[in-house]
């Protein structure tokens, strides 16, 4: 008699790129730690992070905003790393008050692969990637050939499209790092 064993097979390392913002306490430490605590999450190896940007607030008055995008592999399918972003934005005390207000940590899934994605919980690429300075220029250091597959055009193509006044200045990254 036979029997069929399965073969355990490891999930395939996808590619993903998360934006990382922050406007409320010591921002730049905050991203800093939400770094570390990326680096130290299973099944996600940051491979590329951007230098972070002073950007000013899309939305209510409040104040600017630190900003900045990781290239990371992971293991996880999209729907697991946005609930493991999530939960490292709450393990911050992220509050969702206000649409688009202040938040002491945000972070964003925005590309995965070349997957088009859009159910009620998530949407791949970022609905609003396209239209967001703050994301397409720390975006475009890292990955400026990365094809943002809706439109099919490069991060690099798309930031030239785009209004980038609202990016204040560049902060470099902690040479530590």
């Amino acid at each position: 008699m036979q029997t069929n064993i399965k073969e355990e097979h490891k999930p395939l390392t996808a590619k993903a790129a998360i934006s990382l913002g922050s406007n409320l306490g010591e921002s730049p430490i905050i991203l800093e730690k939400a770094l570390e605590t990326l680096e130290q999450t299973s099944d996600i190896i940051i491979e590329n992070i951007s230098n972070w940007y002073e950007t000013v607030p899309v939305g209510p008055a409040q104040p600017n905003y630190i900003n900045g995008c990781a290239i990371i592999q992971t293991e996880l399918s999209p729907q697991n790393l946005l609930k493991t972003l999530l939960e490292i934005e709450t393990k911050f005390g992220r509050v969702r008050a206000e649409r688009w207000g202040a938040r002491i940590l945000d972070l964003d899934l925005i590309l995965y692969e070349n997957l088009i994605l859009n159910t009620p919980q998530l949407q791949i690429p970022h609905p609003r990637m396209s239209e967001r300075a703050f994301v397409l220029v720390p975006l475009a250091e890292i990955a400026p050939n990365w094809i943002e597959p809706v439109t099919g055009k490069t991060i690099a193509e798309l930031l030239q499209k785009i209004d980038t006044s609202g990016i204040i200045k560049k902060i470099e990254l902690n040479p530590e790092r």
